[in-house]
């Protein structure tokens, strides 16, 4: 992509390459509209808005060269929208968070488990689900996040797409996880295997259950959000909000940085 600086073209390079291994082997004339509309709201649909506006234009870019160049005729990448923020709309506050967990842990709701994780760890949904038992390191109080899946292409590796980071365990999360070893020994997971969760249904599922308690509905995605609010509402300093969290934009930051200056001017 001449048209491109060379740090545009490494940008672009990175975010095609971690997210369209499965057409390597094509034809570029073979592609179609709905497999790259699938890609950006289906395979990246646990990822943010700017995420998927960003893969968007990626292959936007890359297809428009393609025409240039001669090799299709015209441009299979669809028009398609994006509600940029719509990610941090809906956030738990921090007294929501524990309620959320409170009631979850009462009621020994299946979920528990994995909404805890995701509110102590900041973990999108994908990463989640792959999180395997030999990454963990009790006595560091670590996980490896090296792998994720989603419900079209099944797990995969980060080995070169070099996404891979290593998170801390929060203290609160610890007796959870020990708890999950001991009920399931054998397991080569870290979370439970639920049918709503191999299904996808995961916002579903938090949905009913947070209407149900009173509190007000959120993405399951929502849930990293919201552990990211809390934690600069805490107090965190935003740079280590962003390591931990695996953000590489201070944009997307800053956004949850109002948020929880929000949160503290109602209190």
């Amino acid at each position: 992509m001449t048209f491109l600086n060379r740090r545009s073209q490494d940008n672009y390079r990175n975010c095609l390459d971690a997210h369209t291994n499965a057409w390597s082997n094509r034809p570029i004339d073979s592609i179609r509209t709905d497999e790259i509309r699938n890609l950006i709201k289906i395979t990246l649909g646990d990822r943010s808005q700017s995420h998927q506006k960003s893969m968007h234009k990626f292959l936007k870019g890359l297809f428009l060269y393609a025409v240039e160049c001669g090799y299709i005729q015209r441009t299979p990448v669809p028009m398609l929208q994006f509600r940029l923020g719509d990610k941090i709309k809906k956030v738990l506050t921090i007294e929501q968070i524990k309620l959320l967990l409170e009631k979850a842990h009462e009621m020994n709701h299946p979920w528990y488990p994995i909404w805890a994780t995701a509110l102590y760890s900041g973990c999108r949904n994908g990463k989640l689900y792959a999180i395997t038992r030999d990454k963990v390191n009790f006595e560091n109080r670590t996980i490896l996040i090296s792998s994720s899946w989603d419900h079209k292409h099944g797990f995969k590796d980060f080995t070169k797409s070099k996404q891979d980071r290593t998170i801390e365990i929060a203290p609160q999360l610890v007796p959870i996880l020990k708890q999950l070893y001991a009920e399931e020994p054998e397991s080569t997971f870290v979370l439970p295997r639920i049918r709503e969760w191999d299904e996808g249904r995961q916002a579903e599922v938090l949905r009913t259950f947070l209407l149900g308690i009173g509190l007000p509905p959120v993405r399951f995605h929502d849930l990293r959000a919201s552990w990211a609010t809390a934690m600069l509402e805490m107090g965190v300093e935003p740079a280590r909000v962003m390591i931990m969290g695996g953000w590489g934009d201070l944009k997307t930051m800053q956004i949850y940085m109002r948020k929880a200056v929000g949160f503290r001017s109602r209190v």
